[in-house]
C-alpha cells in the first residue's frame, strides 16, 4: 500500500494508472513522471521497492503542485475572480457555465435539477 502526497494508491493498478487517483497528476504527467524515474508503466504497484516509491515521491514533491496546494491554488483563483466582480466570476457565484456555453437548453450540470413549469404536471383528482 502506496502512499504518495498522502493519498494512498491502489496496490493492484498499474502505477501509470494508480498515479492519476492524485489530484494534479493526469495520464500525460503519470507517463511523464514514470519516464522521469525510469519505471516501467505496466508495473504493478504492490510490485515497487521502496527505493522507486521513494524516487516517485520525490520527483512528485519537487516538481508537481498537487492535492491540498493545487485545491486551495484553484479555490483562491476563483474566489479572486469573485472579489473582483469579473464576469467570470459572476458566473461562478450564479452557478452558470463559466466558458461561454449555451443555457437556454443544456447545462444541467451546472444547473441543477430542472424545475418543473406551470401546466407541466397534471392535476391532482380533488376529494369531493
Amino acid at each position: 500500500m502506496a502512499r504518495i502526497s498522502g493519498v494512498v494508491i491502489p496496490s493492484e493498478k498499474q502505477v501509470q494508472i494508480a498515479l492519476t487517483y492524485i489530484y494534479g497528476i493526469g495520464p500525460k504527467h503519470a507517463s511523464t513522471i514514470l519516464a522521469a524515474a525510469n519505471i516501467e508503466p505496466t508495473t504493478r504497484v504492490k510490485d515497487l521497492t521502496e527505493a522507486e516509491e521513494q524516487k516517485l515521491r520525490d520527483i512528485i514533491d519537487g516538481d508537481y503542485v498537487v492535492e491540498g496546494d493545487l485545491q486551495r491554488l484553484v479555490s483562491n483563483n476563483v474566489k479572486r475572480l469573485k472579489d473582483i466582480n469579473a464576469y467570470r466570476g459572476l458566473r461562478h457565484k450564479a452557478g452558470l457555465p463559466t466558458r461561454g456555453q449555451r443555457t437556454r437548453t443544456n447545462a444541467r450540470t451546472r444547473k441543477g435539477k430542472a424545475i418543473a413549469v406551470g401546466g407541466a404536471q397534471p392535476k391532482a383528482a380533488s376529494k369531493t
